[in-house]
């Protein structure tokens, strides 16, 4: 493959369409390393499931943040993972559960409720 340098200035900003190969690339390189996931949904929350062959519980934490869900193993684990998944609304990290059975990790991601902030104004 030939690449050529390109310069960028204030005058030539690349746009959305001309970065197609270097998602093209980027997608074909990563896609060996990431694992694939199973996502399902209901009205109450997302169904997450990532097979994580050869680890155990203590091997994983998982975190959550706003609408973000990241998962990764300890140093000391046989094996690596590191994932993130974002999902479009914030996640209820308290009415969320996550179990591991069989080397799948499943994550039940209860959906937060969006809070109504209106007040009522008077009318005089």
């Amino acid at each position: 493959m030939f690449f050529a340098p390109t310069v960028r200035t204030a005058r030539f900003a690349p746009r959305a369409h001309d970065r197609g190969f270097e998602r093209f690339v980027n997608d074909a390189l990563l896609a060996s390393t990431q694992r694939p996931v199973h996502v399902a949904q209901d009205e109450a929350a997302w169904t997450l499931s990532l097979d994580v062959p050869g680890l155990s519980r203590d091997d994983l934490s998982i975190g959550i943040e706003g609408a973000v869900v990241r998962i990764e193993s300890k140093p000391e684990a046989k094996r690596q993972v590191k994932a993130a998944y974002e999902l479009p609304q914030p996640i209820d990290a308290s009415a969320s559960e996550a179990k591991l059975e069989h080397g799948v990790l499943t994550m039940k991601l209860a959906k937060l409720a969006p809070v109504s902030n209106v007040s009522p104004l008077t009318i005089n």
